[in-house]
């Protein structure tokens, strides 16, 4: 396993975040601002001209960065940025509250973190890079004032039933950092959380 160093996206870094992303947005024009813009701006930035597609989301994660609010947490090897984990206040993510899968059951509840994206270039994958990013998103949760640690676990093993048996692989890693993972009431999807403080 590679060690890296895992450094917060603050504004002097947005240069390597941007490179890291590379002309695509690390996926489909995405930027990692799916959870942070209603569903209507997204899909206009994802869905234009082929010369503009992503700007829109570009300039989000950009803005974001730049006024200082660490969007999230970028991995380096040596001087090279070669991972990203987006985890920040839960109400940064404005998707998250109109989400049928995984909307928050007590949308009140103080000190929720959430963590909702990793993105590794294919040739860092599957070399335990990930549970690197997710200790040091639990480390960043936890030392910014964070009491839960919230995640949605994707579906790794190909299947379409919403149920906790078809997302192993992410939900082991996320376990093995020691989540409970249980189905969300209204759409069975799992949800892993992780108390970072007790009360």
């Amino acid at each position: 396993m590679t060690v890296v160093a895992i450094e917060p996206a603050t504004p002097e870094r947005w240069a390597e975040l941007e490179r890291l992303f590379g002309p695509t947005g690390a996926y489909g024009h995405c930027w990692c601002v799916y959870f942070r813009r209603r569903a209507k701006d997204f899909t206009a930035s994802v869905s234009c001209a082929p010369g503009e597609r992503g700007a829109g989301n570009r300039e989000e994660l950009r803005r974001v960065t730049l006024d200082g609010a660490v969007p999230g947490l970028i991995a380096y090897d040596g001087s090279d940025p070669c991972g990203w984990v987006s985890v920040a206040p839960r109400e940064d993510f404005v998707r998250l509250a109109r989400s049928r899968s995984v909307r928050p059951v007590d949308p009140d509840e103080p000190g929720v973190w959430s963590l909702v994206c990793f993105w590794l270039p294919p040739r860092r994958r599957r070399k335990g890079m990930g549970s690197q990013l997710l200790d040091g998103a639990i480390e960043h949760a936890r030392a910014n004032g964070g009491r839960i640690l919230e995640a949605y676990p994707v579906d790794t093993a190909g299947g379409r039933a919403p149920s906790a048996e078809v997302y192993t692989g992410t939900v082991r890693m996320f376990r093995k950092a020691g989540f409970t993972c249980a189905p969300h009431p209204g759409s069975g999807r799992p949800i892993a959380r992780l108390t970072l403080k007790d009360d």
